[in-house]
């Protein structure tokens, strides 16, 4: 395996000591091309101290020196080309539309159990229903991510199935919220009392419905923006979209709870009469418009450029062979990390789904306890401002998660720590640094729209660049990885769901659920980065291969490796391991309902309380699986690389 690392115990020589290759030639001859182009490949450089600032290249006018990200194994993926880094504001748009679609699932998060309940609906019955979210996201990620790797639409891959995705989840968002009035009045028709039992077994049933097509709508359109980042990111920034995706998504839980815990229909009354109507015309908007932005100023790759696709979906047998077939050939570190969020969504389904009604149930108890005797209607009063409150604990929870989106990436050390050139061959007369503005080559993402380019700041120059990455890097812990912080949010979660075995007010839930925000920041943040990293890299060896630049037998392996399984395939194999175990979550659950719920209206029903601490034995499991999962100084040595 060729190294492609520098010797951390060489010694640099003066010009005149250097060996013949390094020697100067005269420009423009055979000998100096050369010569220049082996040390461009010997000298990678990447400024990643910090990941909130998008790092800069230095290049000379023959591409000698390029900041790309140093290869989590010992390929030169970068041979021959230049990724362009891209602004702090490019990274924003980019990952714009999560934050939308984020708001519309905090939505159905924080208000779906409590609305679905209020139709008339068990808890048993609800487990099931909530299991279409792992369904569809079981079935509905792959498919979406194959036909969007096959798609060659010209304005690209991905863009129409997040207008698509994003077109069925308003539809089925307001058809879920308007679900009593469109089933009495379609049933009033035919002479149907509005409430005869027959109107609610209907109006249960058409919510269950359009909560299957909200999950599949939603499945759909994440499926686009998880692999439209990956594809529009370059290797060496994957870690600040990813990280940025994780704060846009902490910000859209704020304004999708904040929103939950307003009393809206006084605030918005043309919204709606309800919380939910007002919730639900809320998020619509906001889906709508994310997604119009992004997919008006980020510019894909035209997909037409790379041929046909190489991948043919046809029936469902040949899904399914074609999804089994992918799984064999899984990258070893992506598949590590699928088997981490294999047994680490076991354990947040339940949180994710329940702990509004966890809490909720703590804040009647004590009122229904006093009045044992209340009806349907007080019933529903009392647990109309209970779910308040239990939307108050998802704000504080999105609150903290946000937060620790903005501090975290200050303190974890980044995955890639650039080699730098020795000082004598950074002052050679044929290696000179020129400006930070790289242009634009065939392996660099596609840029923002000239319209929209225009409108944001351009990227910092080198010397501030510099001084603000020293400056935030005396911040970074050294020991603290992002996969160890990773497998520590699993032991904190596992601790806090155990703690509800001493939990008895809302307000100490409340607490509880605000710390475990701080988990939940890592859940959207490291294993998306780790997993997009190693989709990025072999996406640049791919198109560097198809190029005919780099050492085509080094590009070969690593592109063989892969059987040109591109974003879409990857990250719905991924989202898999996250959807799959949420059946296992739903079914365990709703078994744990059966034998532990009490009925609606009386004190002391600690069911959902068991359902989370089941989920806190799944965590411990995903934290030993982490330790299982390659740190990239550990990855390196055995690959034979070491770094200066």
């Amino acid at each position: 395996m060729a190294q492609h690392g520098l010797d951390s115990s060489a010694s640099y020589k003066p010009l005149s000591d250097l060996p013949p290759q390094y020697e100067a030639t005269e420009v423009g001859s055979p000998q100096h091309s050369r010569r220049t182009s082996r040390i461009g490949r010997s000298f990678e450089i990447l400024n990643e101290s910090s990941p909130l600032i998008s790092p800069q290249r230095l290049h000379d006018d023959e591409s000698l020196f390029r900041r790309d990200s140093v290869p989590l194994d010992a390929l030169n993926w970068t041979d021959g080309g230049v990724e362009e880094s891209k602004s702090i504001w490019y990274l924003f748009v980019l990952a714009l539309s999560i934050g939308g679609l984020q708001i519309a699932w905090s939505v159905e998060l924080s208000n779906g159990s409590p609305y679905l309940l209020s139709l008339g609906m068990s808890k048993s019955l609800l487990a099931l229903v909530w299991i279409a979210g792992p369904l569809s996201g079981t079935l509905v990620q792959p498919y979406v991510g194959m036909k969007s790797d096959s798609c060659r639409l010209p304005w690209g891959k991905r863009k129409p199935f997040m207008v698509a995705g994003a077109a069925a989840t308003i539809a089925s968002l307001i058809a879920l919220a308007w679900t009593r009035e469109i089933v009495r009045g379609i049933l009033g028709i035919f002479g149907a009392d509005p409430k005869s039992e027959g109107v609610k077994v209907t109006a249960i049933c058409f919510a269950i419905f359009f909560v299957y097509v909200l999950d599949f709508a939603i499945n759909t359109i994440q499926a686009a923006i998880r692999a439209f980042i990956v594809d529009n990111a370059p290797t060496h920034q994957q870690e600040d979209a990813n990280a940025m995706a994780g704060r846009i998504t902490g910000f859209g839980n704020i304004l999708g709870y904040l929103s939950g815990y307003v009393k809206l229909p006084e605030i918005m009354p043309f919204f709606g009469d309800s919380q939910f109507k007002v919730l639900c015309v809320i998020a619509s908007l906001a889906l709508a418009s994310t997604v119009l932005i992004s997919s008006l100023y980020i510019r894909e790759r035209d997909p037409r450029l790379e041929g046909p696709p190489k991948i043919e979906t046809g029936g469902i047998l040949s899904f399914f062979q074609q999804v089994f077939s992918s799984m064999k050939r899984l990258p070893p570190q992506v598949r590590k990390v699928c088997e981490v969020q294999f047994f680490n969504w076991i354990g947040w389904f339940p949180f994710l789904f329940y702990i509004t009604t966890y809490i909720g149930q703590l804040d009647v108890n004590p009122y229904f306890e006093a009045n044992p005797d209340l009806s349907e209607d007080q019933i529903d009063k009392a647990w109309e401002n209970a779910t308040r409150i239990g939307t108050f604990a998802l704000l504080v929870f999105a609150i903290t998660s946000f937060s620790s989106n903005m501090l975290l990436p200050l303190i974890i050390v980044p995955t890639y720590r650039p080699p730098q050139p020795p000082p004598s061959l950074a002052h050679h007369e044929h290696i000179r640094p020129s400006s930070p503005r790289t242009p634009r080559t065939p392996i660099t993402p596609g840029g923002m729209s000239t319209s929209m380019s225009s409108f944001f700041p351009p990227v910092p120059s080198d010397e501030s660049h510099s001084r603000l990455s020293r400056l935030l890097s005396a911040f970074q812990i050294p020991w603290l990885t992002l996969r160890r912080a990773w497998l520590l949010s699993h032991l904190l979660f596992a601790a806090c769901m155990f703690s509800t075995f001493f939990i008895t007010t809302a307000t100490a839930a409340t607490v509880l659920v605000g710390v475990i925000g701080l988990a939940w920041a890592l859940t959207v943040w490291a294993p998306f980065a780790l997993i997009s990293a190693e989709i990025s890299k072999r996406d640049a060896a791919r198109r560097a291969r198809n190029a005919g630049r780099g050492n085509s037998e080094e590009l070969d392996s690593l592109a063989d490796e892969e059987s040109e399984d591109q974003a879409g395939v990857i990250l719905g194999l991924h989202n898999v391991s996250i959807a799959a175990p949420q059946i296992i979550a739903t079914l365990v659950s709703s078994a744990i309902f059966k034998l532990a719920q009490r009925e609606r209206g009386v004190a002391g029903d600690d069911s959902v309380g068991w359902v989370l601490r089941f989920g806190g034995l799944a965590a411990l499991i995903a934290a030993y699986m982490t330790s299982r999962v390659g740190e990239e100084a550990n990855r390196k040595e055995e690959n034979g690389e070491s770094e200066v």
